[in-house]
């Protein structure tokens, strides 16, 4: 059936190429880059392929023409060149230390030298930095190629030290301002990263730099297309398919909602998560593959130093501005969320210019809202997934008392030093808790000044809850009944329970439930 060899956590392109790893080919954007502009950022979440597209430009540029045989871009290319390459990773380095960054830049800038030379009176990295570039060019007749990788590692692995990262802002500023000043010795540059640092940004001085994060023509550039899934490996989803029981269909459903769903442009084509995919048809197993390689704990720094109502991910309206900068990010962290891949964009309003986000797919909704619920909640050591299972299976059994138990037992055993105020931190945890069961049963969600009621369905039963702050819980009952909210279900014949709860603030918890059954 399906013999294909699979390029899981290989981001070179030359070793994908010379032994026979399955590649997809978006070759034509990488000559068309090259041949439409010279400087280049590109923005997108880990493990999207921007290491194996950095990669791939430096072969092209470094004219390894043999490693395009067959690809499109051996089809667009007739003159092939060879340039000095400067290709710069910051992905694999810890930064925890003020010598870090210039540890890197001072390793990669010996290497250089060790190529095109020095000169005594170059003492500063910036300085080096200028003097190989030129040397390069003399020495060559070439202008160079400047290839940088997760330009913001350092920035991201700092949220929180303001000093410490003020200090390798400044330092990788003056770094990434050599680009301007030697423009007349520069061939091509590209730089990407995980976010953009707005008008803080490194790359302030760096004006004719081209943000082609959001633009339609390269939407498809990291990640892979339905078009290109059905494409390349048809075999595979067959095989995973027999492996799981499932019909094919039902196993590209299944993919589909597990893993597609980023798009990086309004009405462009979305992409799967190629990480979460390929490991997926690898192992020929679902797994959360994306969100286990990395803990986003600076996420959750900023959405507790932001005070942040989490049901509002899917409400909140950004502008392009905002949606492609950082410098928002005490206040809002959505910009964050949405460059780092947990969520994208869902709607877009010409009139008015402004984004709608949402989560991309099942894996990342069930991972973040998993990762998040200990900081909002205490469940007392256990693993969220098991926390969370208890829940699912009172209310898959109708077992409505033991169900309120967990959750009163739940919101009365925190820290409120760390939650901060108990009106938000009531909202959040109920969000984060119903938003985990809503991806084993169905839940809707109504929410209104503080006020949230919420309708569950299982097979056997319907809950309709009534949720309020510092009023009671005869009110809340009584409201479903003023409200009609039962009168949906009037001709179904599953069990229904109407159920109202009071959250005193004063308290700090739950003060009382009422429930009507029917």
């Amino acid at each position: 059936m399906s013999d294909l060899k699979f390029p899981i956590g290989i981001q070179d392109f030359g070793e994908i190429r010379q032994n026979d790893y399955l590649y997809v080919d978006k070759t034509d954007l990488v000559y068309k880059l090259a041949a439409d502009g010279k400087y280049y950022f590109l923005s997108r979440p880990r493990r999207f392929g921007k290491s194996l597209l950095m990669s791939t430009f430096e072969a092209y540029f470094q004219g390894k023409k043999e490693l395009f045989d067959g690809l499109a871009l051996s089809k667009l290319e007739e003159d092939w060149k060879t340039y000095p390459v400067f290709h710069l990773d910051l992905n694999a380095e810890k930064f925890d230390e003020k010598e870090s960054v210039f540890n890197i830049l001072n390793e990669v800038l010996c290497q250089w030298e060790q190529l095109y030379g020095s000169e005594d009176f170059e003492k500063t990295i910036s300085a080096r930095f200028r003097g190989v570039i030129r040397r390069a060019y003399e020495q060559t007749g070439k202008r160079v190629v400047i290839l940088v990788d997760e330009y913001d590692k350092p920035l991201l692995q700092t949220i929180g030290n303001d000093v410490l990262q003020d200090e390798f802002r400044s330092m990788l500023k003056a770094f990434y301002g050599v680009l301007k000043s030697s423009d007349r010795y520069i061939r091509f540059a590209f730089i990407t990263g995980v976010t953009k640092f707005g008008k803080l940004s490194v790359f302030s001085d760096l004006n004719n730099l081209t943000d082609i994060s959001l633009l339609p023509q390269y939407a498809t550039m990291c990640g892979i297309t339905e078009k290109e899934l059905h494409e390349n490996f048809d075999s595979s989803v067959e095989l995973l398919a027999n492996v799981n029981s499932m019909s094919k269909a039902e196993c590209y459903e299944k993919l589909r909602t597990d893993y597609d769903g980023y798009r990086f442009c309004p009405n462009a084509t979305g992409v799967y998560n190629p990480f979460s995919l390929l490991s997926t048809l690898s192992s020929r197993h679902f797994g959360d593959y994306w969100f286990e390689t990395g803990t986003p704990s600076f996420l959750v720094h900023q959405l507790q130093k932001a005070g942040y109502k989490l049901e509002n991910f899917t409400e909140d309206e950004l502008t392009a501005d905002t949606l492609n900068s950082l410098d928002v990010m005490d206040k809002n962290p959505l910009p964050l969320l949405y460059q780092s891949g947990y969520l994208t964009i869902k709607d877009y309003d010409a009139e008015f210019g402004s984004y709608r986000l949402g989560f991309p797919n099942r894996e990342v909704e069930k991972g973040f809202v998993n990762y998040l619920i200990p900081f909002y909640t205490p469940s007392n050591g256990e693993s969220s997934d098991f926390f969370v299972s208890r829940f699912v299976r009172d209310v898959r059994a109708g077992k409505v008392e033991d169900f309120m138990q967990r959750l009163e037992a739940m919101l009365a055993d925190v820290d409120y030093q760390i939650v901060g105020k108990a009106e938000l931190y009531f909202q959040n945890a109920l969000y984060l808790i119903f938003k985990m069961l809503g991806l084993y049963v169905e839940v809707e969600r109504h929410t209104s000044n503080g006020r949230m009621d919420i309708v569950m369905q299982t097979k056997d039963y319907i809950y309709i809850f009534e949720l309020k702050m510092d009023g009671n819980a005869d009110d809340a009952l009584k409201q479903i009944e003023e409200k009609g909210y039962a009168r949906p279900f009037a001709n179904d014949n599953r069990k229904l329970f109407e159920i109202g709860v009071n959250f005193s603030s004063e308290k700090r918890c739950i003060d009382g439930w009422k429930m009507k059954k029917s």
